[in-house]
């Protein structure tokens, strides 16, 4: 395979002109493979030794192309020097490894042009903030302390700061489409991948859309209320990956409110497709912020220590109105804090209420900010669609759930 994908790479070259091809790779696996085998039935420093001169003689030759050509490239040599090794592992550990390895290897030689046109891309607050953030999970996620560490027992550092990370991974996904995708983007796919990172900005940046273009309010409405139902599926995602549980009493809740702003969404988009005047261009903050990311992990502290209080002075009913206060600005927060909580502290039902009340007060939100930012006629259609949602998410709970 690594021949194959290195012999394609430098098919124009003559013959005699390039280092190794396929022919010479295959014989390097081969060649590793045999020096296990008798470093088997001889002795382990066989296999160093014959590594070491397959190691000189290769980046000899390598060294004498790039000389002629004056371009040297080292993944050549470190391409050959993994084929004698995965050829000797194919021997002395797991063939299984070994062919994973090979295929891993292959795509990473294979994908050159598309993986340096993605560096290309990246910023550095990007670069950054992802290797902070990495470094908090595998440096600072084990030192946190897992267990409570307030005496009502409700803020759990390790396990909140797990949640974030969870939760940036996934914003992150549709912040890094978005990012792909550009100017390029249509609505459908703009709202698509905005929703998964952040359905409000997703909002507001279509908001202004219409008002720019004012015969597309229709189409930018199927973007909103598209963006609103990848948010409703987020949650229930969220949710039911930190307790399964959930699945039964927020599916029936948020999953009717979504296939409602679902359905009126994919209606408004296939009728007012062709009628798309602009493509939006949504510009996104970094999710794996590390000042956001502190931020959200706070959030969900005073939430989740709130509902402590709540529950223990007002009973599970309080919860909801903790739930609307929170949706006004973001259902992420909710999301976590409920759904950890919901393993033993409140009920799933108290639970379920709770993100179906933060996500019904966010829809409202979001309703209004396209009658403020955009149009009158995209804030009728998104506001008129957004109720049936809610009535129909309403409903779900009352006569399914409850």
């Amino acid at each position: 395979m690594i021949g194959l994908e290195r012999g394609w790479q430098q098919r124009e070259e003559a013959e005699g002109e390039r280092t190794a091809g396929l022919r010479t790779y295959t014989l390097s696996a081969i060649l590793g493979a045999l020096s296990a085998v008798l470093a088997q039935e001889t002795s382990p420093f066989f296999l160093g030794l014959s590594f070491l001169g397959f190691a000189v003689g290769f980046s000899a030759f390598a060294w004498l192309e790039a000389q002629s050509e004056q371009n040297f490239s080292v993944t050549g040599v470190v391409a050959a020097l993994l084929t004698f090794s995965l050829g000797a592992y194919a021997v002395l550990g797991d063939l299984q490894v070994a062919v994973a390895a090979s295929v891993a290897v292959t795509l990473i030689l294979a994908l050159k042009r598309p993986l340096h046109a993605w560096l290309r891309r990246l910023t550095w607050p990007e670069i950054r903030s992802a290797l902070i953030l990495l470094a908090m999970t595998f440096l600072a996620l084990p030192l946190l302390p897992n267990q409570t560490v307030d005496p009502w027992g409700a803020i759990n550092p390790a396990a909140i700061w797990l949640l974030v990370i969870i939760l940036a991974g996934i914003s992150f996904v549709g912040y890094f489409a978005i990012r792909i995708m550009g100017s390029q983007a249509g609505v459908a796919a703009a709202a698509l991948a905005g929703g998964l990172a952040s359905s409000t900005a997703t909002t507001l940046t279509l908001s202004r859309m219409a008002r720019e273009h004012p015969p597309a309010s229709s189409l930018v409405s199927g973007g909103i209320l598209l963006a609103g139902a990848v948010m409703v599926v987020r949650m229930l995602i969220i949710a039911t990956a930190i307790n399964p549980a959930l699945l039964v009493p927020l599916g029936w809740t948020l999953g009717a409110a979504g296939l409602v702003l679902a359905l009126g969404a994919g209606f408004l988009l296939l009728v007012h497709g062709g009628s798309e005047t602009a493509r939006p261009k949504i510009k996104l903050k970094n999710p794996l912020d590390l000042s956001m990311a502190f931020q959200l992990a706070a959030l969900v502290a005073v939430i989740s220590f709130l509902a402590k209080i709540v529950t223990a002075y007002l009973g599970e009913a309080g919860l909801n109105a903790l739930a609307a206060i929170s949706g006004i600005a973001d259902v992420d927060a909710i999301t976590l804090s409920y759904s950890r909580l919901s393993h033993g502290s409140i009920g799933l039902q108290a639970a379920a209420s709770g993100m179906g009340v933060a996500a019904g007060v966010n829809t409202i939100v979001k309703a209004g900010m396209t009658f403020a930012v955009g149009t009158r006629k995209a804030g009728w259609i998104v506001s008129a669609i957004s109720a049936a949602a809610i009535t129909a998410g309403a409903a779900a709970f009352v006569f399914l759930v409850m």
